[in-house]
């Protein structure tokens, strides 16, 4: 890898990694100690006692690929006539649907209402789709939703369930200059939301520790292969910026302060649905307040205009390429391999390119190389074990190398 290859990477890497949380390792630095070393984290700060991952490749039970619908310049949230019918768009948000999915619905709802108060139809039972059929609820509308698929079917089922609210979502110069408020009013009205489903049975939303792991300091020159990744050749854009204020910094840890015995630990805040039981949530909810479902898949835009509502919500996601002959959208593929779960596991990490995430339903492995070019452009949905098994033999090193529970 060349120094200027690193020097990229590096801004990447500080910029704060797309499943890693908004801070990345930006502003990490532990204040020095009087000596000019790293001061020990205040005691009631320290990190609580962590369980190990079992990581082994044959504790892996599941591999979901998921198709992120990528725009150049963002989401598509405009609104179109097809003959009476009103058709609000609302999809293509790469990898940030989830993270943005209640102030996205909250646009395209409040478009919708202006035209109907009575009924709406929502095409598509994703993370854009449920989301924007209980805002239309909740604003006194009867919401039926046309879909292929229930939500355990859905892309959005497949995905890694972090916050990550500017996850490709647009590119810098595509975007446009207006583009920048537009997402931090949905970022911030996102956050917000899920608020709500902080502490509810079953854990759909919750806060977990993340700890990101480096053989060598990643402000250095010398991070060596395997350690960084390849920088973006495209210009995604990056707003974390303005709503930093949301979340913690992440800060670097001494050492002794986990069990983690390498150069350099930093510890950050993650936000993380647990989608399988947040999916359950948000259905009961749509169905408990008299929302419908009808099994349909579509085919061209005129079928939509057929439907007895006359004001849609359109959020297919990667399913717009096709619906509406689409060519903005890029898919990006994205593989999790999926490890037992592990109650005791209650947070995250991060080293040598692989994230993982310990949801309720599964221990999500990812294996992120590439940075946001990973899987960029690649339509395939045909799961690589190899993929899967490389990044879960990442974490086992991780464990078997730099692991001193004695320490934590």
């Amino acid at each position: 890898m060349t120094k200027a290859s690193l020097s990229l990477d590096r801004r990447r890497m500080l910029g704060g990694f797309g499943s890693l949380g908004l801070a990345g390792l930006a502003g990490c630095a532990t204040p020095a100690a009087p000596g000019g070393g790293l001061a020990a984290p205040i005691a009631y700060d320290r990190a609580p006692s962590l369980a190990p991952v079992r990581a082994h490749a044959d504790r892996l039970f599941d591999i979901t690929v998921c198709l992120r619908p990528f725009r150049a310049a963002g989401p598509r949230l405009d609104t179109e006539m097809l003959g009476d019918t009103l058709v609000v768009h609302n999809y293509g948000h790469g990898g940030s649907g989830w993270s943005l999915s209640w102030g996205s619905g909250t646009i395209a709802v409040g478009k919708a209402m202006a035209r109907s108060r009575r009924e709406i139809a929502v095409i598509g039972c994703g993370a854009l789709g449920l989301t924007s059929a209980i805002l239309a609820q909740r604003a006194g509308a009867q919401v039926t939703i046309y879909a292929r698929d229930l939500l355990p079917q859905a892309r959005s089922s497949r995905a890694t369930g972090a916050w990550t609210p500017d996850s490709r979502i647009a590119l810098t110069g595509a975007a446009g200059p207006q583009f920048a408020a537009l997402w931090e009013t949905m970022a911030r009205t996102s956050f917000k939301t899920y608020r709500q489903y902080l502490g509810l049975p079953g854990t759909p939303v919750e806060w977990i520790d993340h700890y990101n792991v480096f053989d060598a300091d990643p402000h250095s020159d010398r991070i060596g292969e395997g350690q960084g990744t390849v920088p973006d050749a495209l210009d995604f854009a990056r707003y974390r910026d303005r709503i930093a204020d949301l979340t913690p910094r992440a800060e670097r840890l001494p050492a002794g302060a986990t069990p983690f015995d390498a150069p350099y630990v930093s510890r950050d805040a993650t936000l993380m649905f647990n989608v399988a039981d947040y999916g359950h949530t948000l259905m009961s909810d749509f169905f408990a307040a008299g929302g419908k479902f009808q099994r349909a898949e579509f085919h061209s835009p005129a079928e939509l205009a057929a439907l007895k509502e006359k004001v849609v919500i359109n959020c297919p996601g990667y399913g717009g390429r096709d619906l509406w002959k689409d060519e903005t959208i890029t898919p990006v593929r994205g593989q999790i391999g999926w490890l037992i779960p592990q109650p005791e596991l209650t947070y995250g990490v991060f080293y040598k390119d692989v994230n993982v995430l310990p949801r309720r339903d599964g221990i999500v492995v990812q294996a992120l190389e590439g940075g946001d070019l990973k899987g960029y452009g690649d339509s395939n949905e045909t799961p690589d074990r190899a993929e899967s098994e490389r990044a879960v033999a990442a974490i086992s090193e991780l464990y078997s190398q730099h692991w001193r529970p004695r320490l934590g």
